[in-house]
């Protein structure tokens, strides 16, 4: 199978909505977990099915949902591969290019927890658990560097 860049796991298709997708779009994100957030921002929530209207206008919404579907598994299945430290680093990068301070994010996604629905719908229950267990391991380690105190769930 070819590639469309070296390191990619997205097939260069010429014109495939997959290949569009990571072209356009998904190249132009620098870490695995934004896009992970980007890919779970089209997934409608009452529906489960992913929006994009520039895919859809070109290739239909069927075949639109099913590469939004499966480079949203490919990026789950990518950060769940990289080993806590690397994990941690493209967390960092993720979190560095928000607007609010790290600090503020940190603090929101430890009260809040909105990387809980990030996994695709087809993630089994065992990688589900293992991304939460890596995700809360680095929020505790972000918190305890920048001085943020856990939240007390029981408040």
């Amino acid at each position: 199978m070819s590639h469309s860049e070296p390191d990619s796991p997205h097939p260069s298709f010429e014109r495939t909505p997959a290949a569009d997708l990571w072209r356009h779009t998904l190249s132009q994100i620098p870490s695995v977990f934004g896009r992970l957030v980007y890919l779970h921002s089209l997934r409608d929530s009452n529906t489960g099915l992913y929006h994009h209207h520039g895919i859809e206008a070109i290739f239909g919404h069927a075949e639109a949902n099913r590469a939004m579907r499966q480079s949203h598994e490919l990026a789950f299945a990518e950060w769940l591969e990289f080993r806590l430290e690397r994990q941690k680093t493209d967390l960092e990068l993720y979190v560095a290019g928000l607007e609010p301070e790290r600090r503020t994010v940190v603090e929101a996604w430890s009260r809040l927890e909105p990387y809980r629905s990030l996994p695709p719908d087809s993630a089994r229950l065992v990688e589900r658990e293992l991304f939460l267990a890596d995700l809360e391991t680095l929020l505790s380690l972000m918190r305890n560097e920048l001085g943020v105190a856990s939240p007390d769930r029981d408040a």
